[in-house]
């Protein structure tokens, strides 16, 4: 992968040190610009033209929306990925709306960030003449980010353990379909096994996501995702229901 060139825009002047400083040392990016000031933000886009723009909502001069409203409009290229105090459903719809690829609130760490940059702008280059681990690389990037995408959309927030425990229980089905009729003996401890915690605690993590999801009344966005009206009103699925709805989603439109 290319070094991705990155500008970072956050007002909290002890963040935006934090997210430098990992930045700077990691090949992976080149950080072309700090600022917490929206104005300057903007003139260091037209300089840098980066590949990533990571900004916080609350920024002084033209704050975040306004931003992401220029980038729309004259840097359609560049992703957007929001980190933001405030993780209320109408700010992170409004946030996708305005071009925003990823919305994280804080805390966060650096380098849970770094790897959905990396996720976002890994390249969907053709598979042939590629070798066999850098194909299966990306096809674990590809269905990472669709999750993630899955989760932004119906409102699993991912600062909760479920979202990562649901997510690897997810990939597991879909490499795996099978697995989901084991989900307490297989699922839960293979999960619980990677992330060093119990099955049980996986299961109520997880169990948790779902009822997040629910409980913030996104049912028409959940039935959108699926294709059909599969839950109405407080109806919820089951750990293993949703985690096959969503294998079954990815394997049809062929992610894998």
């Amino acid at each position: 992968m290319k070094t991705i060139n990155l500008l970072i825009l956050d007002s909290n002047e002890e963040f935006l040190k934090e997210l430098q400083t990992y930045f700077d040392g990691d090949e992976q990016f080149e950080v072309c610009g700090v600022s917490g000031n929206g104005n300057v933000g903007i003139s260091l886009i037209n300089q840098y033209k980066p590949d990533v723009i990571l900004l916080n909502l609350v920024l002084s001069g033209i704050d975040g929306f306004g931003v992401m409203d220029y980038i729309r409009q004259n840097r359609p290229g560049s992703k957007v990925v929001v980190v933001s105090n405030f993780g209320d459903d109408r700010l992170v719809n409004s946030a996708i709306s305005h071009g925003a690829s990823y919305y994280f609130v804080k805390p966060v760490t650096a380098e849970c960030i770094a790897q959905r940059i990396c996720e976002l702008v890994a390249p969907a280059a053709p598979s042939y003449n590629v070798l066999p681990e850098v194909r299966d690389k990306r096809r674990a990037a590809s269905v990472d980010e669709k999750i993630s995408n899955i989760f932004i959309s119906i409102g699993i927030p991912p600062h909760i353990k479920g979202y990562q425990y649901l997510r690897e229980g997810i990939k597991m089905a879909v490499e795996n379909p099978a697995v989901i009729n084991s989900v307490t003996k297989e699922l839960y401890p293979a999960i619980g096994k990677k992330f060093a915690t119990t099955a049980s605690k996986v299961e109520r993590a997880i169990r948790h996501a779902i009822e997040v999801a629910w409980n913030r009344g996104r049912v028409d966005a959940i039935n959108a995702i699926f294709g059909v009206r599969v839950y109405i009103g407080s109806e919820r699925p089951t750990n293993s229901e949703f985690i096959a709805l969503v294998a079954d989603k990815l394997i049809l439109e062929d992610l894998i």
